[in-house]
């Protein structure tokens, strides 16, 4: 259903003369899927397992919208309606992130919340981000500090902001981290190889390497970063061929 759904999204933009869509690894489980059948092949029906996937944090359940009705959109798949949504939950959210990031909490109005739940207690004002992000604190603790109940129902925000913005404080520093990885990924996916590249002629490829490189044949270093046999010496080597 996965690869239908590409394929016909791209029979439709090939018609209209319009540039391919692709999903990248970090940005959908379609991603996922597409490039493990690409780079890695399988003798067997293809499952799509949540494991599969390195950038977990970043795909997940509550942020499928933010990260694809963009592209929806874009592509005329996504109504303005529903565009116009998204804009403003992501906007909503990031508000009450700054919020949190720019508001510090004294210790006296904090501290019979921390004891409460068994968390350490604190003896000079902290930003309630950093209190949030705690995992003995729930976001039912969190708006019993003091301006967030009253923030929340001035900006009129509503329980999916509330979640996103959750999940923002509570992983921040994982999501950070595969920001960053992906971003690295993405580095080697704008650096194209030509179309039927001979391999062979690279001596300095392992022969296994070669080999794979010729038999699937990717359009970017970062796919063939990902093939089973190629190292990341390989694709060093490939980076200097490319100019890289």
């Amino acid at each position: 259903a996965a690869q239908g759904l590409m394929a016909g999204i791209n029979a439709a933009l090939k018609i209209q003369k319009k540039e391919i869509f692709t999903l990248q690894r970090d940005e959908a489980y379609i991603g996922v899927l597409i490039d493990d059948l690409i780079t890695k092949g399988t003798d067997e029906p293809y499952r799509m397992f949540t494991s599969r996937a390195e950038y977990r944090t970043l795909l997940r359940q509550d942020n499928a919208d933010l990260r694809l009705t963009p592209k929806g959109f874009k592509i005329g798949l996504a109504s303005k309606e529903r565009m116009d949504r998204v804009i403003e939950k992501q906007l909503k959210t990031d508000l009450f992130i700054n919020f949190l990031r720019k508001t510090s909490i004294k210790p006296v109005d904090v501290n019979p919340i921390l004891e409460a739940n068994k968390s350490a207690l604190v003896t000079q004002s902290m930003k309630m981000f950093k209190i949030a992000a705690r995992p003995q604190l729930g976001f039912s603790d969190v708006r019993k500090f003091p301006g967030v109940e009253e923030f929340i129902l001035k900006n009129n925000i509503d329980n999916e902001v509330v979640e996103q913005t959750e999940v923002h404080v509570k992983y921040s520093g994982y999501i950070e981290k595969e920001k960053n990885s992906a971003d690295k990924l993405l580095r080697l996916e704008n650096i194209k190889i030509p179309a039927n590249f001979d391999y062979q002629k690279i001596k300095s490829i392992s022969f296994e390497a070669r080999e794979k490189l010729t038999k699937i044949q990717p359009t970017t270093i970062s796919q063939a970063s990902r093939i089973s046999g190629v190292s990341p010496s390989d694709v060093s080597v490939l980076l200097v061929y490319m100019g890289r």
